[in-house]
């Protein structure tokens, strides 16, 4: 038996759970970035947009709220609805795992070896490997090394609606409050400038979770936000002298 044989059943088992909670932050995280990127983008472009149509703070906070709510309530709802799915899905796959280990527990061990095996184990190696994760836990076993699901490591929908109905309000609180702050001449300008160096920053952000480079992401979001801002401007800027 070599040094890496013995390393490798320890090292995996022992230390997947702790990395996929790590990484199950991780993403909540980086989705609670872009959930943020979202309000600022959705939420300026109607401010902004409202805001060429007309100096009145009413119509654009009212405009500004409403568009914050809204889309607060869509993420939250989104998100719950896929987490939602994925948590059927899972269940699912774990009830016929459970089933298949009550029914037949013998080739559900040589199953486990084999899914050893093939991750570069020894045969002795990973049979023997089966035969310790098996009486530790036969059900979290399978359902990491057949399914790929940590059993106690799973997204809640309530938490992820929550989170991204949080997230996406936070962002989109920035807008609003630039352009009902300042005079009427300077809230345009005043909320790009805003606008721009929050995008700036979840770009940033956004690409050191997924530990690349910032630069493109960063340029990437902020043109996004710089075209959206425009085009609702030209918009608003129309309706509003048609209008008028």
């Amino acid at each position: 038996m070599t040094t890496d044989e013995t390393a490798m059943p320890g090292t995996g088992h022992a230390n997947e759970p702790h990395g996929s909670g790590i990484t199950n932050r991780l993403n909540w995280l980086r989705a609670g970035v872009l959930g943020a990127n979202d309000g600022i983008v959705s939420t300026a472009g109607i401010v902004v947009g409202v805001a060429a149509a007309t100096v009145d703070r009413g119509p654009i906070f009212t405009a500004g709220i409403a568009g914050l709510a809204a889309g607060a309530v869509s993420m939250a709802l989104g998100e719950y609805v896929s987490v939602s799915t994925q948590r059927d899905t899972e269940a699912a796959l774990f009830a016929k795992e459970k089933r298949e280990l009550e029914e037949d527990p013998e080739e559900e061990l040589a199953e486990l070896a084999g899914l050893y095996e093939a991750k570069g184990m020894s045969a002795e190696t990973a049979e023997r490997a089966a035969e310790e994760m098996t009486k530790k836990d036969a059900f979290a076993a399978h359902a990491e090394a057949e399914l790929g699901i940590d059993p106690n490591d799973l997204s809640n929908p309530w938490q992820a609606a929550f989170s991204s109905a949080v997230a996406f309000t936070l962002g989109a609180a920035l807008p609003l409050i630039a352009i009902l702050l300042p005079p009427a001449t300077w809230r345009i300008p005043v909320a790009v400038v805003a606008v721009l160096l929050a995008l700036a920053l979840t770009g940033a952000l956004s690409a050191y979770l997924g530990k690349a480079s910032p630069w493109r992401p960063t340029i990437r979001v902020m043109i996004g936000g710089g075209l959206a801002m425009a085009v609702t401007y030209g918009i608003g800027s129309l309706v509003g002298t048609a209008v008028g």
